[in-house]
């Protein structure tokens, strides 16, 4: 049986939570510095991903693309392409360290992403919980820079020499996976994780929605509650398209 399906033009696998993690502990241990990078669909993505070219290009590209979005999981079982569960990047990253931790196998890492002085707060809180993980470089970059080639090599050099194994990028979507898929040749990593608010979340910075929210996939909810202005028209917007998405895919099954 693939450990693939194909749906919304895209490439999902159907790995659960500890099944995406042991591969990623086989790349990070044991692979080469060749940055496979990781990308965790969720409904906007999907919409982005109809009209985003480079998007699609970067999805394309991606070593890993495990679903986010519980209604891009549910969307799967009805159209009998079943994947497992939610694999939220969010959920994903202290899950890899706490793998890491329990083993204790040393980790490099270096977080790419969120406002200044953030990524320093997370690098404390990381080292406090998971002492086996270690920061090994912080960057906010500024705003706009991906349109700064000078500005994107010196980010990719400060990478390189950091040595990190793990590139953990939190710069929102569809910008942090476009900028990997063009960068990854410049980056010496083993594994890059598209990751959005995640460095925030280690942070503290942001609160993630209660536990009975993400089990019932209702955390969408609590980020639109907690970033009204920044969200509610995305959510609008996905929440007229995504059907009309699931309807053609229907309609090719």
């Amino acid at each position: 049986m693939s450990n693939t399906i194909e749906m919304f033009g895209i490439t999902i696998h159907k790995f659960s939570m500890n099944g995406a993690i042991d591969v990623l502990q086989e790349w990070l241990q044991f692979g080469d510095n060749d940055c496979k990078y990781v990308v965790t669909p969720n409904v906007d993505h999907v919409v982005l991903l109809e009209k985003n070219p480079a998007f699609k290009q970067a999805y394309d590209h991606a070593a890993m693309v495990v679903a986010d979005g519980r209604p891009v999981v549910l969307a799967s079982r009805i159209l009998g392409k079943a994947l497992p569960e939610t694999v939220p990047g969010s959920d994903l990253v202290p899950n890899i360290f706490e793998r890491f931790q329990q083993q204790q196998l040393p980790l490099r890492i270096y977080l790419l992403g969120a406002m200044p002085g953030v990524g320093e707060v997370a690098a404390a809180n990381i080292k406090s919980q998971w002492p086996v993980v270690e920061v090994v470089g912080i960057l906010s970059p500024d705003f706009g820079f991906e349109k700064d080639p000078a500005y994107c090599d010196r980010i990719c050099q400060s990478v390189a020499e950091a040595k990190a194994d793990l590139l953990v990028i939190g710069l929102g979507a569809p910008k942090q996976e476009i900028w990997v898929d063009k960068h990854a040749h410049k980056l010496p990593v083993k594994v890059a994780l598209c990751v959005g608010a995640t460095i925030d979340f280690l942070a503290g910075n942001k609160p993630r929605a209660p536990m009975w929210m993400r089990k019932t996939g209702l955390e969408w909810l609590h980020r639109m509650c907690s970033e009204p202005k920044r969200l509610v028209k995305r959510y609008a917007v996905d929440a007229i398209i995504f059907p009309r998405l699931f309807i053609r895919e229907w309609m090719k099954k």
